[in-house]
């Protein structure tokens, strides 16, 4: 617990120190001992997102940006290093596993700073609470069979109906052709502030220019790891785009609980920019530092104060990366 209260404590700078209550609740080193317990406790790797590609690129500003937000990165075209992963702690997870995550990790550089950004490929997290998340992740490790307890899992689910709702979503749709071929949505509600000082809350969503998804018949032809080398083709032929889109809150719209859904055809939407991912890095490029979407923001834009899912995950990334080193 004490090094758990060292960690929660590098969040005071960032304006998202946790309550005390919650600081109790949420333990960075239990979530992560979780995380590498459901994917296998494979050693050496992220405790999610440990398998994936490292990327460059760049991002280019729309030119109403600046209008809704004065972070630098908005004003001028910046350098990118990005990551595509699947969910979980898992290396060897099969990329034709569709209630898995897609993963996409960026860091914007600027002279200023970065401004990094944490997506996954559904529009909601799987938990609201990080005692939330604990308890899911622990009721998935495997038993002595090397499969969770189907009726530990079901009961969880049918008592925290919300963490069915991000696998509902995934299975409701098809397995992507492509790392490149899927949206990615940062899940969390975001404070926009311009030169003028004028603020709009916003969740931010990559569009995919060329998505695809695989049929049934597809998904049995293709080998369990695809994704890498159908990447490694398609920069072949050029960039891989996402325009970055600002969904616009409404009055009611939660900033707390990344379980829950805006409807995004009801909201006003402004585009950011556009990321252009144009070819591939050596691993050691992205493992050189951490995507922390808690820490790395500019001034302009900020993560939200009131969801504890967001805060966690600067302290559970620092012991992600302490186990990875060690």
């Amino acid at each position: 617990m004490n090094r758990t209260r060292a960690l929660l404590g590098g969040l005071a700078a960032t304006g998202l120190l946790l309550t005390a209550a919650q600081a109790e609740e949420a333990d960075p080193a239990a979530i992560v001992a979780g995380q590498f317990a459901a994917g296998g406790n494979h050693t050496g790797v992220r405790a999610s997102g440990a398998k994936g590609v490292c990327l460059k690129g760049t991002f280019t500003p729309a030119s109403g940006a600046a209008a809704l937000s004065k972070a630098p990165h908005f004003a001028k075209a910046v350098p990118v290093t990005a990551r595509f992963s699947m969910g979980g702690s898992n290396p060897k997870v099969s990329d034709k596993a569709k209630p898995v995550t897609r993963g996409f990790a960026m860091r914007m550089s600027e002279a200023s700073g970065d401004m990094v950004f944490v997506t996954i490929s559904a529009p909601v997290f799987s938990t609201k609470t990080p005692a939330q998340l604990l308890e899911f992740l622990q009721v998935r490790a495997p038993g002595p069979d090397g499969k969770p307890d189907a009726e530990k899992v079901k009961a969880f689910s049918a008592a925290n109906p919300e963490t069915t709702r991000q696998a509902g979503w995934l299975n409701a749709r098809p397995v992507p052709a492509s790392f490149a071929g899927v949206d990615y949505w940062a899940v969390h509600a975001y404070t926009l502030t311009n030169a003028k000082g004028d603020t709009k809350i916003a969740r931010l969503k990559f569009v995919s220019a060329d998505k695809a998804g695989l049929t049934d018949e597809e998904v049995k032809a293709k080998p369990d790891s695809f994704y890498a080398e159908e990447l490694k083709e398609r920069l072949a032929r050029g960039p891989a785009r996402f325009d970055l889109v600002a969904i616009l809150a409404e009055a009611g719209d939660t900033t707390s609980d990344p379980t829950v859904a805006w409807p995004e055809d009801q909201r006003r939407t402004e585009t950011l920019g556009t990321l252009a991912i144009t070819g591939i890095e050596p691993d050691a490029t992205c493992d050189a530092r951490t995507f922390d979407p808690v820490v790395d923001l500019p001034e302009g834009i900020a993560g939200p104060a009131d969801d504890p899912m967001f805060a966690i995950r600067s302290p559970a990334y620092a012991v992600s990366v302490s186990r990875r080193a060690n």
